[in-house]
Formats: C-alpha cells, structure tokens, sequence
C-alpha cells in the first residue's frame, strides 16, 4: 500500500532515524548493527520503495500504525475543515487525539441524563436537521383567525407554539416550559390593567386559535446597508446601519390591535402561549406551492407572504397536518452551543438583523431587572465589534460580533443566559445587553470569542468591556424572542 501525504509527517521522525544510520552510499554506519566495521547493505529495488525517504521499515511502521489507530483519519477539528466552515461552533467528535475510531465511544452522557455533557434536543415537539448548510427545525403549522373588529377582522394567519407556562402541556407536547411567562402580560396603564404585550384568545370547537388582535405584514424586503466597513479597533457598524425589517406587526392603538407572539388562552387555563407568527391572510393553496422549499426564482414572492425564517412551508391536506420548516441560528448558553430560533424584535434594528418580525408590543415588558421577582426575561449578549475574519477572508476561529454578521461572514454567535437543563430561569424573550470590546482590550489582545455568561461579566468588571461607545454596560432595552430548539454539547 502507498500511504498518502497526510502519513508522511507521521513517519518522518522514523525516517530521520533510519537516515542518520545510514551512510551517504546507502550503508549502514560504524555504529549499525553490523558492528565496528560496517558492512554494506543492499538496497531493496526502487519498486519495493513505497516512501521516498523513509524505505520499507518506515512504511511498514506506517501500515502497522494504520491498522491500530485512527491517527490517519481526518476528522472535525482539523484545520483543513474549519477553512470550510464558516462557523465550526460544533464540538469535536471524541475520537480527536484518540486510538479508537468515533464508533467505539459509548453514547453521551445526556443520553442517560440531560443535564450532563452532550446534544439534547430541548424544543422536542419538532425534527431537528443539522446536517443541512443551515441548521433547521421542522415544527407543526397551525392555523388561527383575527377577531379585532378592525379592517382585519376574520382573517386567518399560520403560527407555530414553542413555549409555554404550562408545565404539564409543555410536557406532553414536546415545548419548552418557561415559568418566567406569566410574568410578560404587564400593563399598558399604572392606573388600571390594560393587556399590552400579551393578546388575548381561545380555540374553537374546531381547535383553531382565536385572537382579539394582532396582524403582521410581511411584504417589506428585508435590507441592510453598512455605511462603513472599517472594523479596526472599537469601530461599531450598527451605528451607521441602515436597515429595513422583512415583516412588521401591528403596534398597541392599531385598529387591529397590537401583535405580540406571546397569547394568553382563556380555555387552556390562561396560560401563555410562545406562538409567533410565520404567515398572515395567505390560502391553503398559496403556501402549498412551498412545501418541498422555496425554489431560487420564487424567493422575492415567497418572502412577502412568510417569516424570513421560513425554509418550507406545507398546510397539509386530506386530514395530514401541516408543517413549517425554519432556520435555526448558532449561539452559545454558558459555554455550550446551541441552536435557537430568532422569530420576533421589540426594535427594528434587531428584527433587520435577527430576520425576525419587529414587533413592537414586546418593547412594553420590562428589562434590565432579569432573575428578580415578576421578571419575564432572560439576558442575551452580543457585541459590536468583536474579532472578524482576517483580509485574506480565511475564517477566524475567533470570530464572533455585529461587525461580523454585518459583514456578511455568519451569524453573530450571540450568548444565551439560561436555558432549560442547565438553569431555572429560561424565557424566550430575551433582553440584549449589547457589549463593546474597549481600544485597551483589543490593543491588548484579549479581544476574543466569548461563550459564557459570567466571563463576559467578569470582562465588564475589569473594564475591558462597555455599552456601545463607552457607555454603562447593560440592557440595550431590546427584546428578542429566541425560543431554544437544541443544545448540542
């Protein structure tokens, strides 16, 4: 067997041994094994010679090294993979440095508990597909109907449901649970209640949801333009961004009443639903044509009827349900990664970015308290100038940041605080604490790709990261709606 080139690093500290006992004549030195006085040796013929300076002991040594270890294989984690992925944020298979091939592991520890090390699918009500370019998560489609007395009124909009308050139902159906959800349906008025983050609704005798409010458009592109590309130093791209979200939904005081995911359902015993939106006024038959994906050639029409996130979309038909595939984004929740949905913002500038509705209801549900009493929220943190990908355009292990994604180079590998198996205090609506790498910090060199909550908190402390422009650093008063979907270590 003729090894390949990846086998000769492996063999060359064999191959430096057998030259230096070699002669310059091809004979075996005064210190050979021949003794004293050495002796010739004779060479193999040139067609035995399958390792151009290591002879037939260095290639044997090589196929004796094959036959046991998995040393050869190329595996996740080297670096000729990472050239080709644009966000390698996936742990490395077990077998990286080992003897055994990734077979011979046992199964992981989450397997047996989730809240050990390994992939735990969290939102289980739907498929999960990682092995795509883009990771994404199949869930059911369902179907509701408008009652807001204004010009609306009676028409039916698809939504999918990935958390509630309801342990029990959350259980059963395969949602995430989220306590922190009855704590979102905050008033509009300090005098008296008025609803104005959480809608209203019930389901009929037909199982179909029945809200008082809340439309979506759909219909706009979604567009960013960066008036700069500078990314040197604390330079942040957000600040001269201009942008348009791809959907917006109704604002309180709209004749339609306002939008808002979140829905308080009075015969599921007013528990509160995550059921964001991902189609308004649209037929059976429109989004029939999108159920085995959206080709190229239908992109722009498809996108003024759906959610950005939308991959493929089918009502279902002769008694099958419906289904709707959405992308998933990269993150990370205390040093893990993760995958989570982006589904709506409470500012237009996060929804442009997230590909999400903008939603501005959600902006009425207060931040900045995050774990104290009545807090519906969790902390999400993201930076604005953190590490890009260097001017050859080879992709930085390191990369991470607004800077980045505005770019164009990929997500922007947002930190999630608490998620469900590791924490108790897991809501999808998540309040943006947006950081900025300090001029210190990055002449310093300890600008980095952060993935743990309380070392970012710890960079804050010691003053190496700030609000944006040097402000306090804290709550952006930013919402954005990212229901977990799965942890993949």
């Amino acid at each position: 067997m003729k090894i390949t080139t990846q086998k000769l690093l492996l063999v060359t500290a064999m191959s430096i041994a057998l030259s230096a006992c070699n002669g310059d004549d091809g004979s075996v030195g005064a210190q050979g094994p021949a003794g004293p006085a050495g002796q010739d040796l004779t060479l193999p013929e040139p067609s035995e010679i399958t390792i151009e300076f290591g002879g037939r002991l260095a290639q044997d040594f090589a196929d004796a090294t094959e036959s046991s270890t998995n040393a050869f294989e190329l595996v996740a984690g080297t670096p000729a993979e990472f050239e080709e992925d644009e966000d390698d944020v996936a742990p490395g298979p077990p077998s990286v440095g080992a003897d055994i091939p990734v077979t011979y592991f046992g199964p992981a520890p989450s397997d047996s508990n989730p809240r050990l090390i390994g992939p735990v699918q969290l939102l289980t009500a739907g498929t999960v597909d990682t092995e795509a370019e883009t990771a994404t998560v199949t869930l059911p489609l369902y179907k509701g109907r408008l009652a807001s007395g204004g010009s609306k009124d009676g028409q039916e909009f698809w939504y999918v449901v990935t958390d509630t308050s309801d342990r029990d139902n959350a259980a059963a159906l395969g949602l995430n649970f989220s306590e922190k959800l009855a704590f979102t349906d905050v008033s509009g008025s300090s005098d008296s209640f008025q609803p104005s983050a959480v809608r209203r609704g019930f389901y009929d005798n037909e199982g179909v949801l029945v809200v008082e409010g809340g439309a979506v458009d759909f219909s706009p592109v979604r567009s960013t333009n960066a008036g700069s590309t500078d990314t040197s130093g604390t330079n942040n791209l957000l600040a001269d961004l201009e942008f348009t979200p791809g959907a917006i939904g109704t604002d309180v005081g709209d004749e339609n009443g306002f939008y808002s995911p979140l829905v308080k359902i009075e015969n599921a015993r007013n528990h509160i639903y995550n059921a964001p939106m991902v189609s308004f006024n649209t037929t059976d038959e429109q989004l029939s044509a999108y159920c085995d994906g959206i080709p190229d050639d239908q992109l722009v029409a498809a996108r003024e009827i759906l959610h950005d996130g939308v991959v493929a979309i089918c009502p279902g038909d002769d008694g099958e349900a419906g289904t709707v595939t959405l992308e998933l984004t990269l993150g990370f929740s205390f040093g893990r990664p993760v995958l989570y949905l982006s589904t709506d913002a409470s500012a237009d500038i996060a929804a442009t970015l997230e590909g999400a509705i903008f939603a501005p209801a959600l902006g009425n549900i207060p931040v900045g308290a995050d774990d104290s009493l009545f807090s519906g929220v969790e902390r999400i943190f993201g930076f604005t100038n953190g590490p890009v990908n260097d001017a050859s355009g080879q992709v930085s292990p390191q990369r991470q940041g607004f800077n980045s994604a505005i770019l164009g180079e990929g997500v922007p590998l947002n930190i999630l605080g608490g998620i469900p198996t590791i924490a108790t205090d897991y809501s999808p609506l998540w309040d943006l604490n947006l950081g900025e790498w300090t001029q210190e910090a990055v002449d310093q060199g300890y600008r980095s790709r952060m993935t743990e909550e309380f070392a970012i908190l710890g960079m804050v402390e010691r003053g190496f990261v700030t609000g944006p422009g040097g402000a306090p650093y804290g709550s952006t008063g930013i919402i954005i709606n990212c229901p977990i979907v799965q942890r993949l270590l």
